[in-house]
């Protein structure tokens, strides 16, 4: 008995970025059920990416893989290839990129013009998106170098030492308490107080 083939979206935004519902809608519009439209929220450093694998567990010869952009496939120009032949010939399935309609693997492949120029295409919007990827971290690099020199300061504000810190060190230091038990007292976590601890040494 054979399966019944099934229309699922992937949608993939950073840990700050909360516009995933643009991409959701989009995969409505198209006619992916709720149900099957799988969602990766993660920080720049971070790409794993749960929700892709189970879909990829789930995706099956025949089914269909709509995407809002190429660059929802990988990080960059190699692993967006690699993801678009592992799904089209390994997995056999198709992928709609709803950004370039021509980029619908549904289509008649007979046409070998037509072939040439979607391989082409997708070549093309692989390699602009590696480099609008490296262009936006030149500029969040050169911003924040520009931001230094002008003397803005990055990262929390240094916790102020407080006065009860050095009689809870001198205990600390004859063993006559534990750093968590000193840093309890304190109310901040003992990695905290032992750094007080060393700045206060290094300033004897």
């Amino acid at each position: 008995m054979n399966r019944e083939k099934e229309v699922f979206g992937y949608v993939r935004v950073s840990a700050k970025d909360q516009c995933e519902e643009r991409q959701i809608l989009a995969m409505r519009e198209f006619g992916v059920p709720d149900g099957c439209i799988y969602i990766d929220k993660m920080s720049g450093r971070n790409f794993e990416r749960p929700q892709y694998r189970k879909l990829m567990q789930k995706l099956g010869s025949g089914d269909v893989l709509v995407i809002k952009s190429i660059d929802r496939l990988g990080r960059n120009y190699t692993e967006m290839q690699e993801q678009w032949r592992h799904i089209t010939r390994e997995k056999r399935s198709d992928i709609v990129v709803l950004d370039m309609p021509l980029l619908d693997t549904r289509q008649e492949k007979e046409d070998l013009t037509g072939m040439f120029i979607a391989d082409l295409v997708l070549q093309i919007l692989c390699y602009v998106a590696e480099v609008e990827r490296e262009n936006i971290r030149q500029r969040q690099a050169e911003g924040i170098a520009a931001a230094k020199a002008r003397g803005v300061r990055f990262g929390r504000r240094r916790m102020p030492v407080p006065e009860e810190f050095y009689p809870l060190w001198e205990k600390y230091r004859k063993g006559e308490i534990t750093a968590r038990k000193a840093a309890g007292k304190l109310g901040v976590v003992h990695s905290t107080f032992l750094k007080w601890g060393k700045f206060h040494e290094r300033k004897l």
